[in-house]
């Protein structure tokens, strides 16, 4: 594919890695973001007679649905080390709500207009709503929670990360019902019991083992304890483990890398250890991105996006700016959730890696004679979630942080002051009198 030297190749890979650690310091105050600049460096690379191999070719390369594997798990891996909130039904609502209204009822209204709408058939049209329903844990970096143990940052950060960390896993059966549905060989008992409930419950299961073996080489083991290296290294060797074995016992690989993550992240919660795995994932995982960021701005070079037409433009549009929003404020509606996290969470449904994963993981397993239509569709609404995300992201979440950071301070000087006026307590008046005397 590659018509380069290879020392070319690997300057070209150096260079990359550079930008990938030098960037987000340039953009950090700039409407723009690692993704956007990736992007453009494939679009001004497609003008150049070094890549030779066709774009289909490109979009359908198994290596290329590997590496896009690798990334979402890498980054769900991350997601999860990062939420400092402890899991549970009430406090995870804002999770449950995203997972279980706003991602049912994108992926129906999608179908729906693909299928009746856009003359899609059925199978193609599920594949096309299953691969752009979640929310993407890898390019929603910036929308998300930052290091561990750290403290809370917000509703809006914790709804978005964990949403991206669960929603790959609930999305990925409707993609085998995609495929199963393509080659006209559907078992609905099998799917909705075996590829739905079991493989759910062995993800989680099998998650929530590991990461609390895991948890214990790394944070209890009477000597030599994993957290002694300071190599966060260990969270990609728990990753790739825990997806593996779990797809070898046919369970929800996706799901077990997150629920495992999860359950590290709860076991001595406030070791650094956590902060070294997190940041060591998240290079690798931007590392990874930026090379596929700019096989895809290279890809649009050379005509992913050529056939689209017009109901698919709209479409696109409908996705980012219509069918997400409003259902988040569904889905929220009579909530106390705050009316800004409530817009933020349904405006920020970024789209990127795991919809390229999705589509390239059905194409090379089953034939769509709408693929290239799929693949402009969907590469179209990556396109243009990338851009308006990545440009909108930092002065809205700037925002979102100042008005959190001022509703906490008003919060806590209403405290004080009811504190004030109270007085002392018993307990504190007889330790002011012991300190006196």
């Amino acid at each position: 594919m590659l018509q380069l030297p290879h020392e070319m190749i690997l300057l070209g890979i150096g260079v990359l890695i550079l930008l990938a650690a030098w960037l987000p310091l340039l953009l950090r105050r700039l409407p723009l973001s690692l993704p956007i600049i990736c992007i453009a460096l494939g679009l001004l690379l497609s003008l150049t007679p070094w890549f030779r191999a066709s774009q289909s070719a490109l979009t359908h390369d198994s290596t290329l649905e590997h590496l896009n594997e690798g990334i979402v798990l890498i980054a769900l891996m991350g997601a999860g080390l990062r939420l400092d909130r402890k899991f549970g039904w009430r406090r995870w609502r804002s999770t449950w709500r995203l997972l279980l209204i706003v991602m049912p009822v994108t992926m129906i209204v999608v179908f729906a207009a693909a299928h009746w709408s856009g003359g899609l058939g059925v199978g193609a049209a599920l594949l096309l709503a299953a691969a752009l329903a979640p929310t993407d844990p890898v390019l929603a970096a910036d929308v998300q929670t930052g290091p561990p143990t750290q403290g809370e940052d917000g509703e809006t950060r914790f709804g978005l990360t964990s949403e991206a960390g669960l929603n790959d896993g609930l999305a990925f059966p409707f993609i085998l019902l995609a495929i199963s549905l393509q080659s006209g060989t559907v078992d609905w008992l099998h799917w909705s019991l075996v590829q739905v409930a079991l493989d759910l419950v062995l993800g989680v299961a099998i998650g929530w083992a590991l990461g609390a073996g895991a948890g214990y080489l790394m944070f209890r083991l009477p000597a030599a304890k994993l957290s002694d290296t300071g190599d966060g290294l260990v969270a990609i060797g728990v990753t790739f483990c825990a997806y593996a074995l779990t797809v070898v016992l046919h369970g929800n690989g996706f799901v077990a890398v997150f629920i495992a993550a999860l359950t590290i992240r709860s076991t001595c919660p406030d070791n650094e250890f956590h902060a070294a795995m997190s940041e060591f994932s998240g290079q690798i995982e931007r590392v990874l991105m930026t090379v596929v960021m700019v096989l895809f701005g290279w890809a649009v070079g050379r005509g992913l996006l050529a056939p689209l037409d017009l109901w698919g433009a709209l479409l696109v549009v409908a996705i980012v700016f219509v069918i997400r929003p409003l259902a988040s404020l569904l889905a929220f509606a009579g909530t106390d959730t705050p009316g800004l996290s409530k817009r933020l969470m349904g405006f920020f449904g970024i789209r990127g890696i795991g919809t390229l994963f999705y589509l390239q993981y059905a194409f090379n397993r089953a034939q769509f004679s709408e693929r290239s239509q799929i693949w402009a569709i969907a590469g179209a609404t990556i396109l243009l979630s990338i851009v308006v995300h990545g440009m909108t992201a930092t002065p809205l979440m700037a925002h979102a942080d100042a008005r959190r950071e001022k509703r906490l301070g008003r919060r806590n000087r209403g405290s004080a002051r009811a504190a004030a006026r109270r007085g002392p307590s018993d307990g504190e008046e007889q330790a002011s009198r012991t300190a006196s005397g």
